[in-house]
This record gives structure tokens, sequence and C-alpha cells, in this order.
């Protein structure tokens, strides 16, 4: 355990999300101290940026930093807060001071889109690295070179020695709860979440929130294994291969899956695959040829006996179809209610 406080010094890049920040803060803010006094005792903490003038939240909230960047050795954990992805671009000072703290061992977190500012920086190599679900196709796009295996988007977050990414929103709180109990005492912990009304911190196995199309009452696995789907949507995974990632039998994820969706993993994947062709074809002029490789099927022909099958008609109609002004299409038309079912905020990904 930590003789002295745990510092943290924080980077909030414009438009960060106040959930992530705040969350991770007050579990800090409350483990910090005994009783009421919210005295940085057993954690100290500081908002730095390469000047002080206030940063903007992205719901408009403002916070202004407390010390200029420095010497990131003087903390113990360097905290990248992230929010919007359309923002302005990193500085070279900024980019410079994360590398810096790399080099001296300082621990790295990177909360929400903070991750993809500690991918920037180059300080995530060989690392496996947490993304929400929201902005998984965002970060392969950003950076193509990266292992999509490295990449883990059915998690709240990932330790992987000194680095730590987070998915974002509330799981802030278990990240903070998780880096405190290897430094105070489990208890003193435990009095925080409890003052902040959470009783399962350490969740580092859940499953994000609900994907797409999931009920809340959708066993965790199967959550995770849709999140692990839409991953490898161009690539679909293997029953073995699902299994094994979720730690369970090939037997009892089908199980799961019936239980849940009425159908099997593989019929599951397969209508993701299509809904996103579906998707595709209709908000973007990628060839057929190209949608077809990108949502996992051999070839155009192939997609095209898989579509028809689905929607009764070939993706070229499909595109046509969709591409009529609103008021000729009935509310009850295949293309309306296929469109609405597929992932929300996919034009933010093609």
């Amino acid at each position: 355990m930590s003789t002295g406080p745990v510092r943290f010094g924080f980077i909030l890049l414009p438009h960060f999300t106040l959930t992530a920040f705040s969350g991770m803060l007050d579990v800090l803010r409350l483990a910090g101290d005994e009783g009421d006094h919210s005295r940085p005792v057993r954690c100290a903490w500081q908002v730095v940026d390469e000047t002080l003038a206030p940063v903007r939240s992205s719901s408009g909230i403002q916070v202004v930093p407390s010390e200029v960047l420095g010497d990131p050795a003087r903390f113990d954990y360097v905290v990248v807060v992230g929010g919007l992805l359309q923002r302005p671009p990193v500085s070279a000072g900024m980019l410079e001071f994360i590398r810096e703290a790399a080099c001296k061992d300082v621990r790295l977190v990177g909360l929400c889109t903070g991750v993809f500012t500690l991918m920037q920086a180059g300080v995530l190599d060989q690392h496996r690295i947490c993304v929400s679900w929201f902005h998984y196709w965002d970060f392969l796009e950003h950076f193509p070179c990266v292992d999509p295996a490295q990449v883990i988007a059915d998690r709240l977050y990932v330790f992987d020695r000194r680095r730590i990414t987070c998915s974002g929103g509330r799981a802030s709180i278990d990240v903070a709860a998780e880096i405190l109990r290897r430094h105070i005492d489990q208890s003193i912990v435990q009095k925080a979440l409890r003052i902040l009304q959470v009783e399962d911190g350490g969740r580092a196995s859940a499953a994000q929130p609900l994907p797409p199309g999931i009920q809340p009452t959708t066993h965790p696995a199967v959550r995770r294994a849709v999140l692990l789907m839409e991953q490898h949507v161009g690539r679909a995974l293997s029953l073995d291969e699902l299994a094994g990632k979720l730690g369970i039998s090939v037997r009892h994820l089908e199980r799961l899956f019936k239980e849940s969706t009425g159908q099997g993993p593989q019929a599951y994947a397969r209508g993701m695959r299509l809904r996103l062709a579906a998707w595709m074809l209709t908000h973007t002029k990628k060839t057929i040829a190209a949608i077809a490789s990108e949502c996992g099927f051999s070839d155009a022909s192939h997609l095209g006996r898989e579509f028809r099958a689905t929607f009764g008609m070939p993706p070229s109609a499909w595109r046509g179809r969709a591409q009529l002004p609103d008021t000729l299409l009935s509310p009850s038309d295949p293309v309306s209610d296929y469109i609405s079912e597929v992932f929300p905020g996919r034009s933010e990904f093609f």
C-alpha cells in the first residue's frame, strides 16, 4: 500500500465528457479523506494543460486547469479524458508530454476517446486497447495499422501493464476503484463506492452497455458475443473462437443465444452482417463488391444470394429504392423497416 498520496494528473481534451472526468475524480475525492472534508490526503489530483485557459466540455461546462504541463514524473498516473471526436487537433506539446510520461514509467490512462490520443502519441504499441463499441470502427479507421485483435470493445476497461484504457462514461468509476485497490485499503475504496451509490465496482469482465437490438434481460455473455460479432463483422468468428473469447463452451453459447434471441449465434451474426450491408447500400457510395468484403461475404454474388433471400430483392434494387423520395416509401416499406434497426451512428464510420 502507498505511504503517500497517489498522484493523478488529468488532461482534459477539448469537448471532453464530464461523466468520464467527474466519475473518476469523485472516487478519488471520496477515498482520499475521512468524513466529509474531501482533502487530498490519500489521493492528490491536478488538471494540467499547456496554459491555464479554461477547457470546454462537450456539454459546455468549462474547467480551468490548475497547473501547466511541466514534468509528468510528479504524477503516478496521467489520465487523458476525451469526448467528442470532432475537436481541435491535439498539440505537439501535449503529445510530447504523454510520451515523456511513458518514458518515465508514469502509468497512462485513457478515458473515452482519450484512448485515441494515447494511440496518436504512440504509447499503446503492443498493448490491448479498450474502446467503446460505438467508436470501434472510428478507431480502426483512424489507426489502420493497429491489430484489430488488440482492440477490445466488449468490456468496460482493460488494464495492460502500465496502460489503462476505458470505454468511458460511468466505467471511469470502476477504473478509479480498480486503481485505488492497488494502493489503499479495500474498505476505503468500498466506502467511496457506497457513497456514490455504486455496489458493483470492479467489473473488469463485465460487458459494455446494451448493443442495439439487445434487451436488458439478455445474458451478459450474449451481450458480449454481439459486441464481438460487430468487431469482427468483416471476418466472422467461428463458434469455437467466439466461445473461447467468452470463456464458455460452444454448447452453452448456443443455448444462451437461443434463449435470448430465438436463434443461434451464426444466424444472428449473419443477420447483423446483412443489416450492415443494407445500411451501407443506403448511406454510402461503395461498390457492392466492397460492401460484400467489409461485411464478411466472400464476394458480391454471395452477398446477393443472402440479401435476396432475406430482403426479397438484390442489393442493387435495395440501393435504388432507398434513393426514392420519402413520399414514395410507405411507413411499412422494407427499406424504412430495416434501416431503422441498424447500428446507430454508422454515418460517422464511413
